[in-house]
This record gives C-alpha cells, sequence and structure tokens, in this order.
C-alpha cells in the first residue's frame, strides 16, 4: 500500500526538494517529481545549480527511453505519462497526482504560505478519503532533509 508523508512546513520549497532529492538518489532511490511546469523548470535548474561539487542526475518525462531508464529522477507533470515508476513521487503542485497509488510513497512538500498550506489540507483530505492516511513531518522539529 502506498503511504503518503507530508513534509511541512519547508522554507524553501526547491531548495528543500533538492536536498531530498540529493539524500534519496545517494541511498540508490528513482524518483519522479510532479509539479506545474514552471515549478518543475525551476526545479530543473536548481538540480543543475544548488551544488557545486555534487549532481543530482535527472531529466523531463519526455526525454528519450534511454536516458529515462538511467535517471535518478525524472520531472513530469503527470506521472501517468511514465510506464516504468521509480517506488517514490514527490509531489510539487497543488493537486493530488494522477496515479499516485501506483507509488510505494509520496512525499508531499508544503511551505508555511497561507495558499500552499490550504492546497495541502485539500490533498490531505484527498488522501485519507481514499484511504491512503497520511503522516505528517514536521519540519519546525528539524535542521535539514
Amino acid at each position: 500500500m502506498t503511504s503518503v508523508a507530508f513534509h511541512l512546513p519547508v522554507a524553501d520549497k526547491l531548495a528543500y526538494t533538492c536536498r531530498l532529492l540529493r539524500k534519496a538518489v545517494t541511498r540508490g532511490s528513482r524518483l519522479v517529481v510532479t509539479g506545474a511546469p514552471d515549478t518543475l523548470a525551476q526545479l530543473d535548474l536548481a538540480l543543475w545549480t544548488f551544488s557545486a561539487t555534487e549532481f543530482v542526475p535527472h531529466c523531463q518525462a519526455d526525454a528519450v527511453d534511454g536516458v529515462l531508464r538511467r535517471s535518478a529522477v525524472v520531472l513530469a507533470e503527470t506521472p501517468a505519462v511514465i510506464d516504468a515508476l521509480p517506488g517514490i513521487l514527490i509531489n510539487l503542485g497543488s493537486q493530488v497526482p494522477e496515479g499516485f497509488e501506483r507509488f510505494e510513497r509520496v512525499i508531499e512538500v508544503v511551505t508555511g504560505d497561507d495558499d500552499d498550506r490550504q492546497w495541502a489540507r485539500q490533498r490531505w483530505k484527498h488522501y485519507t478519503q481514499a484511504g491512503f492516511p497520511p503522516v505528517k513531518f514536521d519540519m519546525d522539529q528539524r535542521t535539514t532533509a
């Protein structure tokens, strides 16, 4: 069964996601990140520039098959476009990603922004009603991802 976790509140969604992806990739995980096209474009740039000494291999969902298979992280507006899905889905968007239940884990990254928190409440309710009770990771109690 898919486990769902909300990481909140994070100060900077993109910086936090970069650190989270770096940590997961270092552990051998493969991930899909969903969100709005502009958010994914910003994340793509951030993954190239957030560390001078480390690289998180990633690609867009429309990359050729060989690149998709070799990339630890795939950026996709919706995970439904990807046939062979990795085990972890990170959602940076406002809606519940279509096909989320095909993943072992879903991580929702939420800032302290009022609008972002309101969207997160709706997603929390959706997951709960669908039988996927979320857990909360309070980032105010942690120092890093």
